[in-house]
């Protein structure tokens, strides 16, 4: 081709190429002035109005719908099924298999492919000079064209590169690790939450109605006592005390009550329950509270092992030691091996495709004063560890140690108020028997039986308390109450798995000198004696429902206990009355017999003798809770 041929092709490829350029140059221009005209946009009230709708369909997407009663299982089941800050662990783990996963890409060798175009405006190249001379010795040449394209594949591996991607993703193995101990925390803390609201909850759902109804008889007794007043029939002094005794009273209950309807609200939000649901309780007897374990050593060495937090500086503790290597690692000579194929377009080279390989040792000498630094930093941070670890123990080994002890004073307080229910429901039954038809004698019966309804608050309260006390030493020790895997998402199932794990659960917490309590033996009652006998089931439901609060099961079966009372009424003129109070097993055989007397008008309607049976029952009770209580064979 010859000279002038050369010379009108480039100047082709320049006419062509300029516009292209200011085509360019015009596109970027264009894109930095939109760029730089960003200003601040305001979320409209739509937009939030759409994101608040969307957030709380999402927030109870695909419930199962609450239709029956719940129990703890099955409120657990639910926490961990629907929970949202159990969602939130399950996604951080999920995160951080992810970042494991990048780290493991990181040290893979790499394999880049890559394209491109150049043009430029006028012709690259240059001239030669002599050394010695300095003269010209060649016309000026280019062996470029303006515009050409290039392609290359390469694969390449840093030793380097590959040592410090293998520390970090051990580093990020780690860290999921951290992240499923984090999973346990929150588990462990769910079941405690739900333990503590779920029984203050089961205590305000059975005490309710009993409450609302004292609430209306005592609104009741203040409005009498006020037309009593009006009428001169009583003092003012005396009635306006009697109202505010009553007054009193009833805030006392609203108090009591107030703390355990809020539990209610607790345990639904803990389930993640739709608001507007109602959750109701299971009616199912109290399970009876553990003895307080004495094997303190034991019960500490088991939590300094199973604590997640301990677990977590555990993995903390080889992320620092995968860090001191990664350091180490960049101060060895770093290997590095290539090779690849290229293309380039440019009509001027003699080979317009070939391949191409090498290897390459460097050392970043500078890196090499920094050893003792390093080492140094490194020995201060393996300390640092060590010594938070010895401080997390030890908050550890106290938090078990307080745990047992709070759960011991808290076993204590509902022992005191189990009596204190049973003095103040036998003050408020002989209040009853001795209530006649004056009003300050109903008066009376009727804070006698508020200050027994507060006394079983109390006793509520001091079981629900004993149980977040027992919840708070299975926490301490570390011990999962919830299965890690469970097959099926059903809730039937998961209620099952999570029953066996937390009879597991609290066996291996208190295997040693703690046996497991079985139930106790129902109880029939039987009601004989009565004048009418149409008074029987009033009486027989009075004693039954006594039982009930006392946490006494009832049964009618052939293997339950026969609770029988027979009334030997007072004289025709009134006077003293005898309750005989027997206890005989499925055999017939006496277990015990006990009389209690009161002094009854002539004339006892069905309620008064209600009460009477009722106080005579509350009599017998510590002695019928030992007859019930199972034998435990000497081993």
């Amino acid at each position: 081709m010859s000279t002038h041929g050369m010379t009108d092709m480039n100047e082709s490829k320049v006419a062509t190429g300029l516009p292209r350029m200011r085509t360019l140059v015009v596109a970027v221009v264009a894109v930095l002035a939109a760029g730089c005209t960003v200003v601040p946009e305001r979320l409209t009230p739509e937009q939030v109005a759409e994101r608040v709708k969307r957030d709380h369909a999402e927030m109870y997407a695909d419930q199962e719908v609450l239709t029956e009663p719940i129990t703890f299982a099955g409120a657990l089941a639910r926490a961990l099924k629907y929970n949202l800050d159990y969602r939130l662990k399950l996604m951080e783990i999920a995160l951080s298999q992810g970042l494991l996963d990048v780290s493991r890409i990181d040290m893979l060798p790499r394999v880049v492919a890559e394209a491109g175009y150049r043009t430029r405006n006028n012709d690259s190249g240059g001239t030669s000079i002599g050394i010695e001379d300095r003269q010209v010795s060649l016309r000026p040449s280019t062996s470029e064209e303006r515009s050409f394209s290039t392609a290359r594949a390469e694969f390449s591996w840093n030793a380097l590169d590959f040592g410090i991607s293998y520390y970090r993703a051990k580093q990020a193995a780690d860290e999921v690790n951290i992240a499923e101990e984090r999973r346990r925390k929150i588990l462990q803390n769910i079941v405690q939450d739900v333990r503590s609201a779920y029984w203050r909850a089961a205590a305000a759902q059975r005490l309710s109605g009993e409450a609302d109804a004292l609430l209306a008889s005592i609104r009741s007794a203040i409005d009498r006592s006020r037309e009593a007043e009006r009428a001169g029939v009583m003092p003012p002094t005396q009635a306006l005390a009697y109202q505010r005794a009553l007054l009193d009273a009833m805030t006392l209950v609203n108090l009591r009550r107030q703390e355990m309807e809020f539990a209610r609200r607790e345990l639904a939000a803990l389930m993640n329950v739709r608001p507007g649901t109602e959750v109701r309780i299971a009616e199912v007897a109290e399970p009876p509270l553990l003895a307080v374990p004495t094997n303190l050593a034991e019960l500490e060495v088991m939590a300094l092992t199973r604590r997640p937090e301990l677990r977590e500086e555990d993995y903390r503790v080889r992320i620092t030691q995968h860090e001191a290597r990664r350091q180490l690692a960049t101060m060895f000579p770093n290997l590095n091996i290539f090779a690849g194929a290229s293309y380039n377009s440019n009509t001027y080279l003699y080979n317009n495709t070939w391949a191409d390989a090498g290897a390459s040792v460097s050392i970043n000498l500078m890196r090499l004063t920094g050893w003792s630094t390093m080492r140094r930093a490194n020995e201060a941070r393996a300390n640092t560890d060590s010594a938070r670890r010895m401080a997390l123990s030890m908050a550890v080994i106290t938090q078990v140690r307080v745990a047992v002890e709070r759960y011991r004073l808290t076993v204590l307080d509902h022992d005191l108020a189990r009596e204190s229910t049973q003095v103040d429901q036998r003050l408020a039954a002989i209040a009853r028997t001795s209530t006649a038809s004056r009003l300050e004698s109903e008066l009376e019966a009727l804070r006698t039986e508020s200050r027994a309804l507060v006394s079983r608050y109390q006793q509520a309260t001091a079981y629900a308390s004993a149980q977040a006390s027992f919840g708070r030493v299975m926490n301490s020790l570390g011990i999962d109450l919830l299965p890690g895997e469970v097959r099926s998402a059903e809730m039937p199932e998961l209620q099952r798995a999570i029953e066996a794990s937390l009879l597991a659960g609290e066996r291996e917490a208190f295997r040693s000198g703690v046996a497991e309590i079985p139930a106790t033996r129902p109880v029939r009652v039987e009601i004989a004696g009565l004048a009418q006998g149409a008074d029987e089931p009033v009486v027989r439901q009075s004693v039954e429902r006594a039982l009930t609060r006392a946490q006494i099961g009832l049964g009618g079966a052939k293997e339950s206990v026969a609770l029988r009372l027979s009334l030997q009424p007072p004289p025709a003129g009134g006077g003293r009355a005898v309750w005989q109070v027997s206890a005989s097993d499925a055999g017939g055989r006496a277990l015990f017999s006990s009389d209690y007397t009161s002094v009854l008008p002539a004339s006892a309607d069905a309620r008064t003798l209600s009460a009477f049976a009722e106080a005579a029952v509350l009599s017998v009770l510590p002695r019928l809770r030992q007859t019930l209580a199972p034998k435990v064979a000497a081993k």
